[in-house]
């Protein structure tokens, strides 16, 4: 009992501490700059990028490089649907649906394969996707982009929230990112989840459980194709416009830079990783304007570093600090243990 005791205290200090990241950030535009609601919003955009590819790569061993596909979808979806109707609600609902059906038929064709074609497949539908976004003036705007994206308001029923002002679109993502992150959660706890682990660890030994190996490969990065969309689709409100790069597969490396920051097998990581690229990058251009050479070797230091993750080494000093606190609690002594003794 006393040994549970000191578990749930230091699971309830976990808790609490979550509680207040999520009261801190709920709170920042109270108390903090533009720029620094404008930096965290971009934060909290990668965070559900990275979240969602980690699914694929952390939990099911399938490394894309193919994800900015999604996310320009999403974004190019949700910049033409604000152009033609005002509604954040519907754009952002509707790039994240489109990103979801490109996921489906891309998923269908990927995930026949493993490895290193995996890979590779993802990555030519996305470069696909990024020559779409290039070519098809039509539809993208060609080399020029979308411009003009109205930040428009948020409707619900007859309520109509303003969202030009920076703080109230801060909320609105806020919510989004906090909900977002809660459903990955329960989706990796799940039974779903733990196949997916399974299937990572060993995809022999799952088959010959009789678990259909390629159906949950197939889910997963349907799931993570459509959180690339969400995440694509919050960024046109935000900077008002779309350009071809966000299709690029440099704009895929941003969740495996993150991912390997935070921590692949932490589910916290990819949220550490996004938070610690952005400030470091933000860090980085303030002092020299040769910033990609001086972040590309703090990335390698820090993933040299920290075996794990970020994330994931403090995950295991929090396991071993509450291990050490386990192993010096006394085993209570039994009642009457004495008497029967004598």
């Amino acid at each position: 009992m006393m040994r549970n005791g000191a578990i749930g205290r230091a699971w309830l200090g976990v808790r609490l501490f979550t509680g207040f990241l999520l009261i801190f950030f709920a709170l920042l535009p109270r108390f903090s700059s533009t720029y620094v609601v404008y930096l965290t919003i971009h934060i909290l955009i990668l965070s559900l990028f990275a979240l969602g590819f980690n699914l694929l790569f952390g939990y099911t061993g399938l490394l894309s490089f193919g994800q900015a596909g999604f996310y320009a979808v999403g974004a190019y979806v949700c910049a033409r649907i604000l152009l033609v109707r005002p509604s954040l609600l519907l754009g952002v609902v509707g790039g994240m649906l489109a990103a979801c059906l490109v996921s489906l038929v891309v998923g269908a064709l990927s995930v026949r394969h493993t490895r290193i074609y995996f890979s590779m497949l993802t990555l030519a539908f996305g470069m696909i996707i990024f020559s779409l976004a290039w070519k098809w003036r039509d539809v993208t705007g060609g080399d020029d982009g979308l411009v003009g994206i109205p930040r428009a308001p948020l409707v619900l029923g007859p309520l109509a929230v303003d969202m030009t002002r920076l703080d109230h679109y801060y909320s609105f993502v806020f919510f989004l990112a906090v909900l977002a992150i809660w459903f990955m959660y329960r989706i990796v706890t799940s039974p779903f989840g733990l196949t997916l682990q399974a299937i990572r660890d060993s995809e022999v030994r799952a088959s010959f459980t009789g678990i259909p190996v390629r159906a949950h490969r197939f889910w997963a990065f349907v799931i993570a194709g459509t959180y690339a969309g969400l995440a694509g689709s919050l960024l046109p409100p935000l900077e008002n416009t779309v350009t071809p790069p966000v299709a690029h597969w440099t704009t895929s490396a941003e969740p495996v830079l993150a991912t390997l920051l935070g921590g692949i097998h932490s589910f916290a990581g990819p949220i550490v990783g996004a938070f610690l690229l952005f400030v470091i990058k933000d860090l980085i251009v303030r002092v020299t304007i040769h910033w990609s050479i001086v972040l590309g070797i703090t990335v390698i230091v820090l993933v040299m570093g920290f075996r794990g993750g970020v994330a994931g080494v403090l995950a295991g000093l929090f396991q071993r600090v509450v291990a050490v606190k386990v192993s010096r609690t006394p085993e209570p002594i039994p009642v009457g243990s004495e008497g029967e003794e004598s």
